[in-house]
């Protein structure tokens, strides 16, 4: 159980988002995004954003983080700082201090997200199963790449954080075949992650137009990738967009394969969003549905840009507020 006012916490690569939740099932009142390079460890970030709050200091904590949660100390994937919830738990009083994976409150989150919170690519709900309550599953590239399972179990909520994205991921066709070898290696691998991410549109961008020219040509960062794709004015750029778009497709699929997410796949993180047109367009969907024998199955289930906002800190607010619903892995600290 947690006490209130509960601090929660997104902590990614780039960024951490502070909130803190007043009371049980209250919205979570944010309070600033910090960059995680600013400051020596989360402790240091926590007060800064706390300072910009004017309410009761909080009692309890839940921080979700991007890396895998496997002991008391974790250290960021993408990032310098190592989040311990004891120490936190000491520096700021509280009776609890819980740190999880990020992609838990995502799904959490996905438990009781509404319509107008999503942006449909492919089939609608009501196309699809309408009120199926099978598995969910939810996944986003941004600075690295996260998923989840959210599965239903008697009258409660599994979460099953996943590392999908450091799994290995090779060609489909002839054209991916000729392009692999162009791609930057990440520790010597091609990796989900390695592709479906902020630095991953860097390398597509930079295999196409070494497989085009045979040439190094300008590192562009993510946002000018999808800027340029965007607008037409590069087309190493657009087609970098064109195969991300598939490839992702192709990753729900398999994932929502593995998990059997009759109940709809959401795609967070922060590229998504900027998105959309492109996703929209087929390559996703056709990539997702292409696999048989089990097309048709994979032609019902929904998928979704989740529209929202920050949506982890809804999802922390959920797993703070509702105890009994919710079975997920976390390091729990609580003082002696």
């Amino acid at each position: 159980m947690f006490e209130f006012p509960v601090l929660v916490g997104d902590i990614g690569g780039t960024n951490a988002r502070f909130a803190v939740v007043p009371e049980a099932g209250a919205k979570p009142i944010l309070l600033s995004h910090e960059a995680t390079a600013g400051h020596p460890d989360p402790s240091a970030a926590i007060r800064a954003s706390l300072a910009q709050g004017d309410g009761p200091a909080p009692r309890s904590a839940i921080l979700a983080v991007a890396a895998r949660v496997d002991g008391p100390a974790v250290q960021l994937t993408n990032a310098h700082w190592v989040i311990e919830g004891a120490r936190i738990g000491r520096d700021f009083g509280l009776s609890r201090s819980v740190v999880v994976n990020d992609y838990v409150p995502v799904a959490a989150g996905a438990a009781g997200i509404s319509p107008s919170e999503l942006t449909p690519i492919g089939p609608h709900r009501e196309e699809g199963r309408e009120g199926d309550q099978g598995a969910r599953l939810v996944l986003g590239p941004g600075t690295g790449f996260g998923a989840a399972a959210l599965l239903p179990v008697g009258k409660r909520l599994v979460i099953v954080s996943t590392e999908a994205g450091h799994t290995d991921f090779g060609p489909s066709n002839a054209a991916e075949h000729a392009l692999w070898p162009h791609l930057e290696r990440v520790e010597g691998r091609v990796t989900v992650e390695t592709l479906l991410s902020g630095p991953g549109l860097t390398r597509l961008h930079g295999g196409l137009h070494r497989l085009r020219t045979g040439t190094d040509g300008p590192r562009r960062d993510p946002a000018s990738v999808t800027e340029a794709g965007l607008s037409g004015t590069d087309p190493d750029a657009a087609a970098s967009l064109n195969l991300f778009a598939k490839l992702l497709g192709r990753v729900c699929g398999d994932l929502a394969l593995t998990f059997l997410a009759t109940g709809g796949v959401y795609i967070g993180g922060g590229i998504a969003p900027r998105i959309i047109d492109v996703l929209q367009r087929g390559a996703f969907r056709e990539a997702f549905e292409r696999k048989p024998p089990f097309i048709a199955q994979m032609q019902v289930i929904p998928t979704s840009v989740i529209a929202v906002h920050d949506p982890a800190l809804t999802g922390l607010a959920a797993l703070a507020s509702q105890p009994d619903l919710f079975d997920y892995h976390g390091q729990v600290w609580q003082p002696d």
